[in-house]
């Protein structure tokens, strides 16, 4: 767990060198009762408030923006716990590590559901994004294992770029009302299956996802092949 947790974290996201910034300046002006655990419930808190939010779009697409509003408030708390931590001298490696990652499975669980639960995205789209996402979770988990990596990005996505993402997508549904009852039916042979607006983009989404984990997979299979050979008898 020490090795996991000292890992060298890579980040090369496109808003990585201004976000640092930002957090320096929050975590700076934070006042002393807040805590890391309390911004680190808050994410959750947000997390149920993006599903809650996804879920009311069944009654009103207006509900759309209180699931902008969670994820900005989900990073706000997720980005900044760990900030605070070490701007204030406390940080707890072993135990930051554990609740960190465990309450992120969490709320992607929330998040993603609460998309699949919505108007426009079946719950079996969502499934197979929180999929990919949770076989991509491992990965960096085995890699800060093995090859002491911890990597937040890929290319010059990361987190902060999908929540901007996230926001955008839903500014989008928004305003424009014919994606609202958009439905297109898919046939492959006997089988049929109707495609809601947000399934589009969520198969489009989950296919770079699992793009980005097979060749991650293969490379480096190939990297600890190499370092690990076979024994000769």
């Amino acid at each position: 767990m020490n090795k996991n947790e000292n890992s060298n974290r890579i980040q090369t996201s496109l808003l990585n060198p201004y976000e640092k910034k930002v957090l320096i300046w929050l975590a700076e002006r934070m006042p002393s009762w807040v805590t890391s655990d309390m911004l680190t419930w808050l994410s959750l808190f947000a997390a149920v408030l993006i599903a809650a939010g996804y879920l009311l779009t069944n009654y009103a697409h207006e509900w759309l923006w209180l699931c902008s509003f969670g994820v900005a408030l989900h990073w706000f708390g997720d980005s900044l716990d760990g900030t605070l931590a070490r701007f204030r001298n406390q940080s707890r490696p072993l135990y930051g590590f554990y609740i960190d990652h465990n309450m992120d499975c969490v709320a992607q669980f929330f998040i993603i559901g609460g998309m699949g639960l919505s108007a426009y995205m079946h719950l079996w789209s969502a499934l197979l994004i929180l999929a990919v996402y949770l076989a991509l979770e491992v990965y960096v988990m085995i890699c800060a294992h093995l090859k002491n990596e911890f990597k937040l990005t890929y290319g010059f996505m990361g987190p902060t770029e999908f929540r901007v993402f996230m926001i955008m997508i839903n500014t989008v549904w928004y305003f424009v009302e014919p994606l609202h009852d958009f439905c297109l039916l898919v046939e492959v042979g006997p089988l049929k299956s109707e495609l809601l607006s947000m399934d589009v983009g969520g198969m489009v989404v989950a296919l770079i996802l699992f793009s980005i984990y097979i060749n991650s997979l293969v490379k480096d299979g190939k990297f600890f092949a190499k370092i690990d050979p076979l024994k000769k008898k």
